[in-house]
């Protein structure tokens, strides 16, 4: 064949090829590529062997995708493609050499292993050390609790795996995803920062043991709106070394409320600095705006906590400062000084006698706490609301319907 005649049909197939990468039906490497740079290569999990039949369990294939995306050099998406998958334990590692966030789409359902011994670091799927990374898609995290809780231990997490993790990550999002019945905590953000939490549906029965739907610790700059929680334990829990956390928009029951803590139970645990929690209902739940804390605790502060626009509808203390939580026989009292607290326009029913609960610590008193607009009446059942305020006297303000007791004394 001549030169000329190998020029034109080289010239012919690569505008074949450019034409169907336009209709995006080009592939590399189980990857299908756009023509623009700026368009995400596809690393779908089925083009590494992960299997969508429900039985499978395609953990090392979704770690050996993920490595190929993270490793990729240019913007990527994983993709799990509708169906149910099966997996174990699954550590999705960087750093990553992508250049714009990496995207975790699950479309279908990933199905936890009933195999409690395959996971050995408390989590079944982590996202770890990754700067830039959105987790969405729409799909659902079975974590098939139900195989698991009687195993639960008691207080905290105990040793089943938490579904969710993100740990020392930078710039990340999770938003419109579906986490159903977990083994331990749903959610955990940890040691991480700039982190938006979105659009989430999270459900577990109400006797699900430990069963957090988002716990937050060691991190800042944190957003959370738009959540759907149903659970077995709090809502969400913002624990030790947070700073400048964000809460909004929580449709949260059943579940133990919207808690920060508990604070205090191990040694050289850090500040909680900058907790807003606005615009939120609770329906139902054992506890509503709640901040909890231990006996013996180490020395550290809890402050600028903000409750504000909450709906309460038949929920057990609706507002509560609990400085003795599950504290046994530990007969020290705690030294977490809760400061610079605001409880305003919480409105609603109270499922318990006490409606507003100040219980602190008589080592260190809490300090400016506020009762603004608090509009409370008993629930159906109750025949009278109350309040009591020990160790600390809150500000009042606005219109205060609180039942007798001593915090308005």
């Amino acid at each position: 064949m001549a030169l000329r005649e190998i020029k034109a049909l080289y010239l012919v197939l690569a505008s074949a090829a450019l034409l169907l990468c336009n209709k995006g039906e080009c592939s590399s490497f189980g990857a299908r590529r756009g023509l623009a740079a700026a368009v995400e290569t596809v690393f779908d999990v089925t083009k590494f062997g992960a299997r969508p039949d429900g039985r499978t369990d395609g953990s090392l294939q979704m770690i050996r995708a993920w490595n190929a995306a993270c490793k990729s050099g240019a913007p990527a998406k994983l993709v799990f493609p509708p169906g149910k998958f099966v997996a174990g334990e699954v550590v999705f590692q960087g750093p990553c050499t992508t250049t714009t966030p990496i995207t975790i789409e699950i479309q279908g359902t990933i199905l936890s292993s009933t195999d409690l011994s395959v996971f050995t670091q408390g989590v079944w799927i982590s996202i770890e050390n990754v700067n830039g990374v959105i987790v969405t898609g729409g799909g659902t995290l079975d974590g098939r609790g139900a195989s698991a809780w009687e195993y639960a231990g008691g207080d905290g997490a105990g040793l089943l795996p938490v579904s969710l993790q993100m740990l020392k990550v930078q710039n990340g999002v999770i938003q419109n995803i579906n986490l159903l019945n977990s083994k331990g905590f749903h959610s955990k953000v940890t040691w991480s920062a700039n982190i938006t939490v979105s659009d989430l549906t999270i459900t577990a029965p109400a006797d699900s043991p430990n069963t957090d739907g988002l716990h937050i610790s060691s991190s800042q700059n944190v957003n959370v709106t738009n959540l759907t929680i149903a659970t077995g334990d709090d809502c969400i829990s913002v624990g030790e070394g947070n700073t400048n956390i964000a809460i909004s928009k929580v449709t949260c029951g059943p579940g133990h409320g919207i808690s920060i803590g508990s604070l205090g139970k191990r040694p050289a645990e850090k500040d909680v600095n900058g907790v807003t929690v606005t615009n939120c209902t609770l329906t139902g739940t054992t506890n509503g705006a709640r901040i909890k804390t231990y006996h013996a605790s180490p020395p550290m502060r809890a402050s600028g906590i903000v409750y504000e626009d909450i709906i309460m509808n038949g929920v057990r203390n609706p507002i509560i400062i609990d400085q003795h939580y599950n504290s046994g026989k530990k007969d020290q009292p705690s030294r977490v000084q809760i400061t610079d607290v605001h409880f305003r326009n919480i409105r609603g029913t109270s499922a318990s006698p006490v409606a507003v609960n100040l219980d602190c610590s008589q080592a260190v008193p809490c300090q400016g706490v506020e009762l603004a607009d608090i509009d409370l009446a008993p629930a159906p059942g109750v025949a009278a609301i109350s309040s009591a305020c020990i160790n600390t006297k809150p500000t009042l303000g606005g219109k205060l319907s609180l039942g007798q007791g001593g915090c308005q004394q």
